[in-house]
């Protein structure tokens, strides 16, 4: 395969001198999709690297901007499309015209480093310029993309997921974004980089104790939810993002139904059915059905063997040990 033909975030034409002198002075490895290296404790690929610094070295911050952040398939779409509809909600009272029935979440909240700062290391923000909050996302852990917010009195949003249900979340991701069958041997081979704790964007206990203490340090900028949680009680930790954003629900709305009613907006039924998630794509030719599988907790029962469960959970136990968080 050419690089040309090789995802965006895979290849490794667009790196700058610099960054190549950086990479080649930093731990590195790869995996079965290509080569990898470790900056600021985190697992990226050649040219995320590449938009990480774009970001971190060219983005201005506005006080006013949110970043939704999470390890990748810990429901970032719906985290996405929730905080889009609560703060859409007093613009668009006719539901035809709201955002998301037109684009997909991951459309609507770009990422910084998969996505505008992947593109160009001076990425276009005037689309974002009439919009008050400005809304963002990434994969980043809480330290990378803090070297970007230069100090501003920023908000962040971070989901985390149990780490057995992301895996197998991201195997099928893989396997449909790559076209190749469902199999076992690719979640084995995942599953080993996993445990090792490197792989894109790994390890997912570093990243999650990122934002965990972040939380603890700095509640009022910094909200940690958990996906679990917004599926067992979706209707407190709906108002309870709401209140972190600014926009908390009045009596009036709460009385007219007006959580439910985003709650099934943003349901995992209603946005997989619309037209323009089973049939667009993302930039980088991602079908946007790929985004939307199962969303169910404990999914992971059904691959992992008992030996594969106890492996993750002794690593978990082990590297969160004395900080009080759980997943």
């Amino acid at each position: 395969m050419t690089q040309n033909e090789l995802p965006m975030n895979l290849r490794e034409d667009n790196i700058s001198e610099e960054t190549k002198k950086l990479i080649s002075s930093l731990p590195s490895d790869k995996d079965a999709q290509g080569k990898l290296c470790k900056y600021q404790g985190c697992w990226y690929y050649y040219n995320t690297l590449q938009a990480v610094i774009n970001f971190q070295e060219n983005f201005q911050p506005q006080n006013t901007d949110i970043v939704l952040a999470s390890f990748p398939k810990s429901g970032t779409t719906w985290l996405k499309a929730l905080s889009v509809a609560l703060l859409e909600r007093s613009k668009h009272d006719d539901p035809l015209t709201h955002p998301l029935l037109s684009d997909n979440p991951h459309g609507i909240v770009p990422f910084f480093e998969i996505d505008m700062y992947l593109k160009s290391s001076t990425p276009d923000l005037t689309k974002f310029s009439s919009s008050s909050p400005r809304l963002f996302s990434t994969h980043m852990p809480l330290h990378t993309l803090k070297e970007g917010l230069k100090d501003s009195p920023f908000k962040i949003v971070y989901l985390c997921r149990n780490a057995k249900d992301a895996l197998i979340s991201r195997w099928y991701f893989r396997c449909k974004y790559q076209k190749n069958e469902v199999a076992r041997s690719i979640l084995e081979s995942m599953f080993e980089s996993f445990c090792s704790g490197v792989g894109f964007y790994g390890p997912i206990w570093d990243h999650a104790l990122s934002y965990w203490r972040g939380s603890l340090e700095n509640p009022k900028n910094v909200l940690f939810m958990r996906y679990e949680e917004l599926k067992t009680e979706p209707c407190a930790q709906l108002k309870r993002l709401a209140e972190f954003l600014g926009c908390p629900f009045t009596k009036e709305e709460e009385e007219s139904g007006m959580v439910e009613k985003i709650l099934e907006l943003c349901s995992l039924d209603n946005l997989s059915g619309l037209e323009v998630n089973k049939t667009g794509k993302t930039w980088m030719n991602v079908d946007h059905n790929s985004y939307f599988r199962k969303g169910e907790v404990g999914d992971w029962k059904n691959y992992l063997t008992l030996e594969m469960e106890n492996k993750i959970d002794m690593i978990i136990e082990e590297k969160l040990k004395g900080s009080d968080l759980k997943f």
